[in-house]
């Protein structure tokens, strides 16, 4: 009894886990039947029972042509049966994606992060207005935090309105403006009780 065991490590390998062992084994026993419709009968079968096991992928558009994909995927592209769908390519799906255009850094600002420069070009495409300007010091005083984060302590607004025209390329000027930001106290406070929750957190964390 003990010869017959099956270990993990001498079974074959699943090109899609999640379906599970027995699927697999569904699979390869069509691809040896001789005929194109006992073939094409069996396929059918297996994408019934791939959708009663997928079936959070219900309200996926699309669903059964991810389903006849998966299936051709995990045949390794050698069942023969006609699909009510494009065949997946093999060498398209062996094909290494581009690589990931990462953010641009400005290491003169670090301390704002990458987000911010997201954000100003973002205010930069809006219509002049109550709401750009709303965005825009919205802006300022995350800037006004960030720097606080990094150099806890005092800032003056003028530094970070000289930043922000940098930043935008002199397209947002506040340096002539009489609207202050938010109090660096307050900033720090905020800053001081958001650490002393995240503390607290972690210590329930270490209890449990």
């Amino acid at each position: 009894m003990i010869d017959n065991l099956e270990y993990n490590t001498e079974r074959e390998h699943l090109i899609i886990p999640e379906y599970g062992r027995h699927l697999q084994k569904m699979i390869n026993h069509a691809k040896t039947r001789e005929t194109k419709e006992e073939r094409e009968k069996l396929a059918k079968a297996i994408i019934s029972v791939m959708g009663n096991l997928q079936p959070h992928l219900r309200d996926v558009p699309d669903f059964q042509h991810k389903l006849w994909d998966q299936l051709f995927i995990m045949s390794n592209f050698e069942l023969d049966v006609e699909s009510p769908f494009p065949k997946p390519s093999k060498e398209v799906l062996s094909e290494r994606p581009d690589p990931l255009k990462y953010p641009q850094n400005h290491p003169k600002y670090r301390f704002y992060g990458n987000n911010i420069k997201t954000m100003i070009d973002v205010a930069n495409t809006w219509e002049e207005g109550e709401l750009k300007e709303a965005l825009v010091y919205t802006i300022a005083n995350h800037m006004k935090k960030c720097f606080l984060n990094w150099n806890k302590d005092t800032v003056e607004d003028m530094v970070i309105y000289d930043h922000l025209y940098e930043l935008s390329n002199g397209k947002i000027d506040l340096r002539n403006s009489d609207e202050d930001l938010s109090d660096s106290s307050s900033l720090l406070r905020s800053k001081g009780k958001y650490n002393k929750k995240k503390k607290n957190s972690n210590r329930s964390r270490k209890r449990h």
